[in-house]
């Protein structure tokens, strides 16, 4: 993790506040001057307020498309211009609750980038398939979603998330073992594409990770910080969770 900048990512799901955004992001920029990137995903109407604290920040999705008749939809233009840096593509309750195929996601992911956006693109199993024992398959599929689109080198400008969907909001966390199981299985999986992309490349492990677990989480050789949820909308903890990876520098 030391030759790779670590990423902590809070994402607000559909929570904050005004006094939330004052809150986090008062603690969250004086890491601006450290090894470390704290990004907070925001409700997009409180996108600007994020911005407005010297705070990176980005979409939690984006549409796939340019501009038109899309009711309610996230312009990555758009939200570049407001002075997002990041979105997240693909997350599991994006994928789960509308639907989202991996040929979506994609995508998305080339959207954000043709517009200045890096793409955090989320992936990860459900408790079923972990139990089936296609974790590794699920995974490589929703990757090779986006490789197979625009190539090993788009990946270069990108934030690959592990997030085990039986883990997220759920309590469980899958162990600092488990975890690392499969961002290794990540990582050597794109090497068999390109070895600099895969050893520079910055992967984050998200689900349940907390103030409790993020030391252990972190310390593993191939997790390079977390993608936040509750913990990230609790000031003590979300900085408690920074300092791990600070710590793991």
């Amino acid at each position: 993790m030391a030759q790779r900048k670590p990423i902590v990512a809070g994402n607000w799901k559909m929570n904050g506040s005004l006094e939330l955004v004052s809150e986090i992001c008062n603690e969250a920029k004086k890491y601006n001057d450290l090894n470390i990137d704290v990004i907070v995903f925001p409700p997009a109407l409180l996108l600007s307020e994020v911005v407005k604290h010297g705070v990176a920040s980005g979409t939690q999705t984006i549409s796939e498309f340019d501009s038109g008749a899309y009711t309610g939809e996230i312009h990555a233009q758009l939200a570049h211009e407001l002075g997002a840096t990041f979105t997240l593509v693909g997350h599991s309750e994006r994928r789960s609750i509308f639907n989202e195929s991996d040929q979506q996601v994609a995508e998305k992911f080339a959207k954000a980038q043709q517009f200045g956006l890096t793409p955090i693109l989320c992936v990860g199993e459900t408790e079923a398939e972990r139990d089936a024992g296609e974790t590794e398959q699920v995974v490589a599929r929703q990757i090779n979603a986006v490789i197979n689109k625009l190539g090993i080198a788009a990946l270069n400008n990108s934030v690959i998330a592990y997030e085990p969907v039986w883990a997220i909001g759920t309590g469980k966390t899958a162990t600092p073992e488990q975890a690392q199981a499969v961002h290794k299985f990540i990582r050597d999986m794109l090497k068999d594409y390109d070895e600099q992309v895969a050893s520079s490349l910055r992967i984050l492990y998200g689900g349940s990770v907390n103030e409790k677990n993020s030391e252990s989480l972190f310390a593993q050789a191939d997790i390079d910080g977390g993608l936040i949820g509750g913990a990230s909308l609790k000031k003590d903890a979300f900085i408690s969770v920074c300092n791990s990876a600070v710590g793991n520098v």
